[in-house]
């Protein structure tokens, strides 16, 4: 999953209700796999303030498994922003990233941003959408 959705989860003490807010919740309540990127980390820690939002954010991350990035993936990740350039679509190198991850795990990403979903109408990367979304 991607910055979005744990940016939302993390910002208040009470969450807004966003379909994949919950999904997240609920995945982490069933003690399900959910993965993710110390770019995700590092994100995180750069868009909040203090001591007590660090070592909360740091406390949860702590048990969730990292996709670490190897050669092939950047590679994968340039081919993503290519492919999608070709076709009209920009992405951003994070983004290609986490998309050539995801490809290269067959990994469904759990987000709010759109651009993944752009990403999956040309390749094929698996986003998960909330029912009635289409």
């Amino acid at each position: 999953m991607d910055t979005s959705v744990w940016s939302l989860a993390l910002r208040r003490s009470d969450p807004p209700a966003v379909p994949e807010v919950a999904v997240l919740g609920e995945a982490l309540d069933q003690g399900d796999l959910v993965f993710t990127t110390g770019l995700v980390l590092q994100e995180l820690l750069q868009g909040f303030r203090g001591p007590t939002a660090k070592d909360a954010i740091i406390q949860r991350f702590a048990s969730l498994p990292f996709l670490v990035p190897g050669r092939s993936d950047y590679i994968e990740a340039a081919g993503v922003r290519n492919e999608c350039r070709r076709r009209g679509v920009q992405v951003g190198t994070i983004d290609a990233l986490f998309a050539a991850l995801c490809l290269s795990k067959d990994l469904t990403i759990l987000t709010t941003d759109r651009d993944f979903h752009r990403i999956a109408d040309i390749l094929p990367l698996s986003c998960w959408r909330s029912k009635g979304t289409g």
